[in-house]
Order: C-alpha cells, then sequence, then structure tokens
C-alpha cells in the first residue's frame, strides 16, 4: 500500500510539472514584462521626441537580429536539456548547460564588439537621416556594445524553465523590469540630480538592468539544477553536447533570423514613407505585441512540454498536446485582437498627438486580425517542431515563404500599388498563412517522430508513466 502511495504521489508531482496551464501563466508574465520593456522605453521617449522613439525602434530592430543569433544555443540547449530531462539522464543535462553557457558568453563577446566597431555604420545603410541618425547610432553603440549580458540571459532563462521553473524566472523580469523603469525615469529625464540623456539614459537602464538580472539568474540556476555544474565543466567542451545543440539552436536561429531580416528589410522599405510612417510602425508593433502575447507563452510551454515527452518516448501525447494548445492560443489571440482593435485610437493616442500618424496605426492594427492569427499557428507548432528535434523543416519554408514570397509581395504593395503601411501589414499576414497551413501539416504528418535526438532501444510504453496534466 505505502509503494503505491509513494507511486501515485510521484506521479502527482510530474502531473504538476507538466501542467500547462502551471508553465504557461508566469513566461506569459515574463514575456508580458520583457514586451513592456520595449513600451516603456517608447511610451517614454516619446516625450522627448518622434524622432527619439524611430531611432531607437530602428536600433532593436537590428540588436533584435543579434539577440537571435544568441539564442542558437540558448534555445538549442533548452530543447536538448528537455530530452535529457525526460529521460532521467541529469548528469548529462548538468553538463550541456554548462557547455551552452560559455559558448553562447563567448558568441555575445564577438557580437559586442561587431556592434561597438559598426553599429553606426549599420545605421547608416539603414537610410537613417539627421538626428534619427544621430541618437540610433548612440543607443546601437550603448545596447549593442553589451549584448554579452543578453547572451547570458538568454541560455540561463531558456534552462531554468525547461527544469519547470518558470515561476522564478518571471519573479527575475519583474524586478528587471522595475530596475529599467525607475533607471529611464532618472536617466531620460534627469531626475534626483542626475544628467538629462534622453535616449542614451534609456540605453544605459537598459544595460543595468540586464547586468543585475544575468547575476540573479546565475544563482537561480544553482539553486534549481539536480546535480549543479562543476567549474570545470565550464571548459569541457564535449563535441557530442556541441553538436546536438547546434542542430537543434541553428536552424532555430536560421528560422528566426531569416525572419527578423526579412523585417529589416521592411523598415528599410517604410524608411521611403518618411518618418511618421516609421513612428507609426514602431507604435503599431508595440501594441500588436500584446494579441500574440499568449501565443508566445503557450508555445513556450508547450516547447518545454513537448520535449519531456519526446524524451521519455511518449509521442503520441507530444502530438495530442499540441492540437489542443492550438486551440488555447488561437482562442487567446482573437479576443486580444478584437480588444485592441475596438480600443486601437486611445492605445495609439498614449505615445503621439500626431494625427496622420495615428491615422496610419489605426490602419494596420485593423489588419492584424489578418496578421496575428497565422502567427499564433506558427508560434505554438513551430516550437513544437523544434522541441521534437525536427528542427530543419520550419526553415525550409520560412526561405520559401518569407524570403521569396512576403518581400516581392511587400516591394508590390508599397511601391506599385501605392498601399503604404498597410502593403507591409499585408505581406507579412500572407506569408504566415502560407507557413501555418504547412506547419499544420507537418505536425499531422507525425514526420518530425523521426528526428528525436535520444534514442530509445525499446517501443513507446506508458507503464509507470503518467499522462499530461490537463490545462
Amino acid at each position: 500500500m505505502s509503494a503505491m502511495t509513494s507511486t501515485n504521489e510521484s506521479n502527482a508531482v510530474i502531473n504538476k510539472q507538466f501542467n500547462l496551464f502551471r508553465l504557461t501563466w508566469p513566461i506569459f508574465l515574463e514575456v508580458f514584462l520583457f514586451m513592456l520593456m520595449g513600451i516603456v522605453d517608447t511610451l517614454m521617449l516619446s516625450d522627448v521626441s518622434d524622432n527619439a522613439v524611430a531611432a531607437v525602434g530602428t536600433s532593436n530592430q537590428v540588436i533584435s537580429i543579434a539577440i537571435l543569433v544568441l539564442e542558437v544555443i540558448g534555445n538549442g540547449a533548452a530543447i536538448v536539456v528537455a530530452q535529457y530531462i525526460g529521460s532521467r539522464k541529469v548528469l548529462e543535462a548538468s553538463r550541456i548547460t554548462a557547455v551552452a553557457i560559455t559558448l553562447n558568453l563567448a558568441v555575445g563577446l564577438l557580437l559586442s564588439g561587431t556592434f561597438l566597431l559598426l553599429g553606426g555604420y549599420l545605421m547608416e545603410k539603414m537610410h537613417l537621416q539627421g538626428e534619427i541618425l544621430a541618437l540610433a547610432k548612440s543607443y546601437i553603440a550603448i545596447v549593442g556594445g553589451a549584448i554579452f549580458l543578453q547572451a547570458l540571459i538568454n541560455t540561463l532563462a531558456a534552462v531554468i524553465r525547461t527544469y519547470g521553473f518558470t515561476k522564478e524566472t518571471m519573479f527575475v523580469s519583474v524586478f528587471m523590469n522595475v530596475i529599467h523603469v525607475v533607471g529611464n525615469y532618472l536617466l531620460i529625464f534627469g531626475h534626483w540630480g542626475l544628467p538629462q540623456m534622453g535616449v542614451q539614459g534609456a540605453a544605459i537602464s537598459t544595460i543595468v538592468s540586464r547586468l543585475i538580472c544575468a547575476v540573479i539568474f546565475f544563482w537561480l540556476l544553482y539553486r534549481v539544477m539536480e546535480v549543479r555544474i562543476q567549474i570545470k565543466d565550464y571548459f569541457r567542451m564535449t563535441k557530442k553536447y556541441i553538436m546536438q545543440i547546434l542542430k537543434i539552436g541553428v536552424p532555430s536561429a536560421v528560422e528566426q533570423v531569416t525572419y527578423q531580416l526579412c523585417q529589416l528589410v521592411f523598415v528599410f522599405y517604410v524608411t521611403y514613407l518618411g518618418s511618421e510612417a516609421m513612428a507609426s510602425r514602431q507604435y503599431a508593433n508595440n501594441i500588436s505585441t500584446f494579441i500574440y502575447l499568449f501565443s508566445i507563452a503557450i508555445g513556450m510551454g508547450t516547447a518545454i512540454i513537448v520535449g519531456r515527452l519526446v524524451g521519455a518516448n511518449l509521442k503520441d501525447q507530444a502530438y495530442k498536446r499540441v492540437w489542443s494548445s492550438v486551440k488555447w492560443a488561437m482562442a487567446a489571440t482573437l479576443v486580444m485582437d478584437i480588444l485592441i482593435i475596438i480600443f486601437r485610437v486611445p492605445l495609439i493616442g498614449m505615445f503621439t498627438d500626431n494625427p496622420e500618424i495615428i491615422r496610419m496605426a489605426s490602419q494596420v492594427i485593423l489588419l492584424s486580425f489578418l496578421l496575428e492569427t497565422g502567427r499564433t499557428c506558427n508560434i505554438v507548432i513551430i516550437n513544437s517542431l523544434r522541441a521534437s528535434g525536427d528542427a530543419k523543416f520550419p526553415v525550409y519554408m520560412g526561405l520559401i515563404s518569407m524570403v521569396c514570397m512576403s518581400l516581392p509581395l511587400g516591394y508590390l504593395f508599397v511601391f506599385k500599388m501605392n498601399l503604404g503601411l498597410a502593403g507591409i501589414w499585408l505581406a507579412i499576414a500572407a506569408d504566415e498563412w502560407v507557413r501555418a497551413v504547412i506547419m499544420y501539416f507537418r505536425w499531422k504528418s507525425r514526420a518530425w517522430e523521426k528526428h528525436s535526438l535520444i534514442q530509445h532501444d525499446e517501443p513507446e510504453s506508458r507503464e509507470n508513466v503518467p499522462a499530461v496534466a490537463p490545462v
């Protein structure tokens, strides 16, 4: 009787860990707060000038590509660690984490040097001019020069979430955002005797909050791991672990970098529409992030579950989990989309009182109903494909859809059909829906089952393994 009770208690603990809601709500708050950091920058800088908003928005478009490069190792390590935890190989999971931290720090330092040397040149090539160019150069030198801090944060946070401690990473994000907001208040506007620094103040506030966050994440990692990392593990570059990380991380990052590069090209298109269009795009993007916020959280939570289930050789449960997650994500997206469309004008009015900017931003937010529904399917299913080990397929489809279809469509809509900013949104929506349909059939085909990182000699068995808890 006692043995049975112990087994039931163990199953209850694992069920709790696999519960999507338990994993997702802290991720939702964490991602929300991360996005809020960008909103706070934009909102505070809008009191400085619309040029300041345009400069920071363009700089962050380039910096976001570097952050995605850093996710090669962070996301790859998280998925590999999830599968090893699922198969109960916790020592290997610890060593993989150490390898990932060392590799990502090295890449981050390389990118920091690149931004310090070439950041200004990149801003010039973005067709920026005058005050916007000067502000963008200043911002990218400071934030880009310290991008190695984000390298550490990416890896540490991803692995901590994989262990199931999503609530703890959320608390760290709350603290980081508080520091960032206070720093913005002090340095942008020059309170408490500090100099009024504008865009430079926002940049300094960003890197200080990231530094504090990275230190806390290191401390937290050692608290949550089942087998703690030894100092020597940071210098033990095992080829097997590196190749497993890169097998998932490189395709994942290529797909995301391709997406961001396409967005960068769209930004280039928008520069020809004028400064008001650039500011409108930035405001509309900031507001639209709240539409797919739930999808990102559900996608990340589902990926953790899928990785563990595939590692435990429970592929039937992984298959069903994804369809359930897609339904929840789509429902949340539709509700948020409708709310934001209804209140779009007062929301944009929080950032600017320019009637032309309000008109353009309102127009493209209306089109978000087409764009965000397709994006929701992609976020959940692509995250799940990566977690299963099937990371290359989304890359191939992304190259075809994004590069070969959406970019030419955007050019056609903006410069030939004179649709302006709306043309950009229509081109992106077309890409999202094409990929959503393709990813739907990929998951349905179950071809992803062949890509597990851990080979199982025995057929799938459900004995002594608890089912995934419902939402």
